[in-house]
């Protein structure tokens, strides 16, 4: 029972995230993309201290330097994701987003040697035909909102490797708490460098910056850490990979976008990829079982 909790918690976790896409568009209608940023770390950062301010005692040097580098990747994603957004549309940006998941693995054979094998290559090959099919004009150029948003792909896929490699030795709220700071202080000095100080601030902009720090920053992350804990990382990444897909389909039905026969093809492509990287692992040890 535990486990068909966790999963569905998973599933909520990605609806969340896949709406994030679409209300952050709003967003961008009345703040600039660093204002939208600081917004939503500043406000997930002290609901986060309200709800675990006691583990403000327990921080040490590393949790610290740790959580910094961990705020730094999660500021370089959401800067080129949010920014990518005001180029690009949201359900794009939501697939080209998704390719972090089959990037991981090549940032960890360029850091550990990691051997990528036949089941990561292939995903990665489908992955870069998708991206081909999904972001490529006429003209055979790739949109500069595509670019960035792949940019924040690489960011975010090295924000989940030493997430995964920090948290075995460091408790993951007190991470996270750091990790946010790092990501709000990084988001509130753009916003100053940029002089984009908002003077005034309509409902529906700040009602958008309420819903990414409250439910896509603050109760996204808190799920997906409790979920964890009912099923297997495998199956998680599954089933939060999904984000993409209700990212496009939010989309199409609150900001009416229009997708063309080749964008469906190529969000396909990038999904199954996607699959690949992810069910590689169970697959393989299936095989050995059967064989053996």
């Amino acid at each position: 029972m535990k486990q068909y909790i966790g999963d569905g918690m998973l599933l909520v976790t990605a609806i969340i995230w896949g709406s994030g896409f679409v209300v952050t568009d709003i967003a961008l209608n009345y703040f600039t993309a660093y204002q939208v940023m600081a917004g939503r770390f500043v406000l997930a950062t002290i609901l986060l201290t309200v709800l675990f301010g006691y583990k403000f005692k327990k921080f040490t040097k590393a949790v610290v330097r740790k959580g910094a580098i961990l705020g730094t990747f999660l500021y370089m994603g959401f800067a080129l994701q949010t920014v990518g957004l005001q180029y690009t549309t949201p359900s794009k940006n939501a697939f080209l987003t998704a390719v972090n998941v089959v990037i991981v693995p090549i940032i960890a054979y360029l850091i550990y040697k990691r051997r990528i094998d036949r089941f990561e290559m292939y995903g990665s090959i489908i992955a870069i035909v998708g991206i081909g099919l999904l972001s490529m004009q006429s003209s055979m150029i790739i949109n500069i909102g595509d670019a960035l948003s792949l940019g924040c792909a690489v960011a975010f896929a090295f924000n989940i490797f030493y997430t995964n490699l920090f948290v075995q030795k460091e408790d993951s709220i007190s991470l996270t708490i750091v990790q946010f700071i790092t990501a709000s202080l990084l988001s509130v000095v753009s916003v100053f460098i940029q002089g984009d100080i908002p003077t005034a601030i309509e409902g529906e902009g700040m009602y958008s910056i309420l819903y990414l720090a409250v439910f896509s920053t603050t109760i996204a992350y808190l799920t997906q850490n409790r979920a964890l804990q009912f099923t297997t990382a495998t199956k998680a990444s599954i089933i939060l990979s999904t984000e993409s897909f209700f990212g496009m389909v939010l989309s199409v039905l609150f900001l009416h976008e229009v997708l063309t026969g080749r964008m469906i093809m190529g969000a396909m492509l990038i999904m199954m990829a996607i699959l690949i990287a992810e069910i590689k692992p169970s697959f393989k040890k299936y095989t050995v079982k059967k064989s053996a």
